[in-house]
């Protein structure tokens, strides 16, 4: 994850605008609604970003 503070969205989510976006910080991984972005903010540390990514990779590959 870059950790510049740049929201991105996935370029798998289609256009569509019912996806989230993730930001890197400095010490933490920012989820927002792309449809709210002045919305509430989830944050989730590094690790804890990490761990998430790679159960939702697992978990695409066996679906």
């Amino acid at each position: 994850m870059v950790r510049d503070g740049v929201w991105r969205t996935s370029t798998r989510s289609g256009g569509e605008g019912n996806c989230v976006e993730v930001a890197g910080f400095a010490e933490t991984v920012g989820v927002r609604d792309s449809k709210d972005r002045q919305g509430p903010t989830l944050t989730f540390t590094p690790s804890a970003w990490t761990t998430f990514v790679q159960a939702a990779k697992r978990s695409t590959a066996q679906a």
